[in-house]
């Protein structure tokens, strides 16, 4: 059966004994007993030996720094190992420290010596490590990586891919049903001599023998957790990653990740090797998986250098086959910026500073390379996700006039500042995109009709809003007349019916607004698509407690002026908002409009209009050829009119749409200062329904009267609801009035809503907002529109 996973533990994680029983442990513990394990050198063992060369290039004493090393090596196995295998240990120890005196005291060093004096440290730790699981009562053994990885030499060393496989599964076939320890860091020529992998080797050793080996995983333990959405040394609230994709994890590598390393994760490309980043000092803790896809979109990680190289050319020649070449040659810039007049600029780290002068030197000629210019006064910020392109303007808006225009490309968006400003921007980029997303729950109050509509408008919106506003907008409740359901992990919005079903409880208000305190959530959102007063009473009560409203319930707008007052008081004095658009108007942008009257100075003289679906629907109809009665009956079938009719035509709908457009304006009236005449007869309107409609051809003469009176002057006969406050005097009334066949309102589509507005810019040619004024559809989307204006302002505080 294949091997399915390889560890590997670098040197912090090997410093002393005590983390040397914490790897035992975990091996023991998280693995399996056929693992591979792949080790560095313990602690500062790999700097002690380069110290060691270079006090003996320097021709100074190096044989007292010698014996403190050794020394070091001597008491991890007294410590660690019972008296066999801590003597047999020792007597390899001895040997090491013979071959060390040997090399040391050489006339001249060469290449491949000096490696193999650096190899030590890795060679002691594989075998201190498969000592320790063979004393612990399992079987190990340990390698030689230089017996199985063969390498071409050159700059960095070049693995021979097909040649080392075959030395791998050799020794999986050898020590089979045995746990392996094997050196990281190193490799050997085909002569067999050491070669250094180099800066990272050690992890680059543990990735390219889990792909050589084709394991399933391979496991990075170090000394943090795994890879954070920020430095959490520099972000408080920096949180780990679970999981990012391969492709995620090599650019935010490239961009200087501590965590991360480019050459680490290259073998892993075009395999199905995933690598987990751990921390061995808390094996239990949750951890990031990095899996050659990731199965969803990781959160954004914010990541900056300090400093960095910027090479600013003037040239000639074609700037992206420029950059083209540098890649190939594995120069790839961190980012890169063209201009029309042939300048371009290439940000690199300061490491690479020195290859990428020469580099470019050696391609002057080539590319007409006419001027270079190294600045290192600037630092990189750069984010890093897989839906980098819905970051961007966030992003963008927090650049400062110095910084460098973002360049973006399939996975990140980089900026380069001045080196003073990188801290800062590291923390707005972060706080702005990559922090923790602000949550605002939604509760639906009222689940007929147009609740029903509203959810369907919300779940088709819901990805594309909650990308738009980079936030978690979620609807956590719904709430009918006589039952409630809350839920803090969200209400699915695929089968809500059914969870309203079974989970719904009877409720009061205490229990209401309980159970909506309990929520964690960082803003709650009522929507009122009730037609409920006792709710409406309520509304201080949600200010109160600081959940902001949106209402298409017309009655608190149209309510007492003292509680309309105490609302809009309420909402002064805290950070709390109320939207009611639906509640006039259904869809149609009305309070849009006359807000924007008034933000833009205009002064709005006199509003008018039908508000009324129903009355329009029934007077667009009305021409004298059928009685009037028989066209509310007809409407009464179609579902046009109220169960009861006489609700339309009283016309005391029409009257508390004037009054909330009248309030909004900036009048402080009553709903008794606006008259209402109405078309029914008093002796009509306190009878009982079935009386009522039993007489309703009460009203076929009166009305006939009107209309031919209306025609007699060349008009038509509406249903008009107006104010008018120009020169002073303030008149406000709804009720029955002959317009002129050309006027707005006398050629309108049956059952819709038209508003006209006059205002001092608005003289001779009003203001004219035309439309559907009721429907289910139209009143969610104005639901819907409320809802995301107060989540835009509330992300914006």
């Amino acid at each position: 059966m294949a091997r399915c996973h390889l560890h590997k533990f670098g040197g912090s994680s090997l410093a002393d004994a005590d983390c040397y029983r914490r790897v035992a442990h975990i091996l023991l513990t998280q693995g399996h007993s056929d693992d591979l394990v792949v080790v560095s050198a313990a602690g500062k063992t790999t700097n002690f030996l380069y110290k060691l060369l270079s006090l003996r290039d320097a021709k100074e004493l190096w044989q007292e720094e010698l014996q403190v090393l050794i020394s070091y090596q001597q008491t991890l196995i007294e410590q660690l190992l019972s008296a066999e295998q801590a003597r047999h240990l020792r007597e390899r120890l001895s040997t090491d420290k013979a071959q060390l005196v040997s090399l040391l005291s050489l006339e001249t060093l060469n290449d491949y010596q000096t490696s193999h004096v650096v190899s030590f440290g890795e060679r002691w730790s594989a075998r201190l490590m498969a000592a320790l699981l063979r004393e612990s009562g399992v079987a190990a053994s340990h390698v030689d990586a230089c017996s199985i990885l063969v390498a071409d030499e050159g700059a960095v060393p070049n693995i021979r891919e097909q040649e080392s496989r075959e030395k791998v599964a050799a020794m999986l076939a050898e020590h089979e049903n045995e746990r392996i320890v094997i050196t990281g860091f190193i490799c050997a020529n085909p002569a067999g001599e050491t070669l250094l992998l180099g800066r990272n080797g050690s992890d680059f050793s543990a990735t390219l023998i889990a792909s050589l080996a084709d394991i399933d995983r391979v496991t990075i333990w170090t000394d943090v957790e795994g890879v954070f959405n920020a430095d959490p040394n520099k972000i408080n609230d920096a949180k780990l990653l679970k999981s990012m994709s391969l492709a995620e994890a090599d650019r935010l590598a490239r961009l200087g990740s501590p965590v991360l390393h480019s050459r680490t994760l290259q073998p892993l490309f075009n395999t199905q090797v995933s690598m987990a980043v751990r921390s061995s000092y808390a094996p239990h803790t949750d951890f990031t998986l990095v899996a050659p896809t990731s199965s969803q979109a990781s959160a954004p990680v914010v990541t900056n250098l300090n400093e960095v190289a910027l090479f600013s050319l003037s040239l000639d020649g074609d700037a992206e086959a420029l950059v083209t070449a540098a890649q190939q040659a594995g120069l790839t810039p961190l980012a890169h910026w063209h201009n029309s007049r042939g300048k371009l600029e290439l940000a690199y780290t300061v490491e690479n500073q020195k290859q990428v002068s020469s580099f470019l030197k050696a391609q002057s000629d080539a590319f007409a390379i006419a001027e270079v210019v190294v600045n290192t006064d600037h630092g990189l910020v750069a984010l890093v996700s897989a839906d980098a392109i819905l970051y961007r303007r966030s992003f963008a808006r927090l650049l400062s006039r110095e910084a460098r225009p973002l360049y973006q490309d399939g996975l990140s968006l980089v900026t380069l500042v001045p080196k003073s400003q990188v801290n800062l921007l590291t923390q707005k980029v972060h706080r702005r995109c990559a922090g923790p997303r602000k949550r605002i729950g939604v509760v639906l109050l009222g689940v007929g009709n147009i609740g029903e509509a509203w959810v369907d408008l919300f779940r088709r919106s819901h990805a594309s809003l909650c990308r738009e506003l980079e936030a978690r907008v979620e609807l956590v409740g719904l709430v009918s007349s006589s039952r409630a359901y809350i839920s803090d992990t969200g209400v699915h919005l695929d089968n809500w019916k059914s969870e309203f079903a079974d989970y719904a409880t009877d409720w009061q208000y205490e229990q209401l607004f309980d159970a909506l305190s309990a929520l964690n959530c960082d803003e709650l959102v009522a929507l009122d698509i009730s037609a409920s007063a006792s709710l409406t009473l309520q509304y201080p009560e949600f200010l109160a407690r600081g959940i902001h409203v949106v209402s298409a319930n017309k009655l608190a707008g149209s309510g007492p002026l003292p509680f309309y007052r105490d609302l809009k008081l309420q909402l002064g004095n805290r950070r709390l908002y109320w939207r009611y658009n639906a509640s006039c108007g259904a869809g149609l942008p009305v309070q849009h409009a006359l807000n924007d009257l008034h933000n833009s100075g205009d002064t709005v003289e006199a509003v008018g209009g039908i508000f009324s679906g129903t009355l329009c629907w029934l007077f667009e109809h009305y021409d004298g050829s059928r009685p009037f009665s028989e066209l509310v009956l007809e409407a009464r079938g179609l579902g046009i009119t109220e169960p009861d009719p006489r609700d339309d035509l009283s016309g005391r709908d029409m009257q508390r749409k004037l009054l909330i457009l009248a309030r909004e304006i900036g009048l402080d009236l009553e709903l008794d200062d606006i008259k209402v005449k109405s078309p029914v007869p008093q002796a009509l309107a306190e009878l009982p329904l079935d009386t009522f409609l039993a007489r309703i051809d009460e009203l076929d003469a009166p009305m006939s009267d009107a209309l031919h009176a209306a025609a007699a002057e060349g008009k038509v006969l509406r249903y008009i609801a107006a104010l008018d406050k120009a020169g002073g005097k303030l008149t406000a009334e709804v009720g029955l009035q002959w317009v002129d066949k050309a006027h707005p309102y006398a050629n309108l589509t049956p059952g819709d809503n038209v508003f006209v507005i006059r205002s001092a810019f608005y003289q001779g040619n009003p203001l004219i907002i035309r439309g559907p004024g009721a429907g289910r559809e139209v009143t969610a989307a104005a639901v819907q529109s409320d809802l995301v204006h107060i989540c835009r302002d509330l992300l914006q505080d």
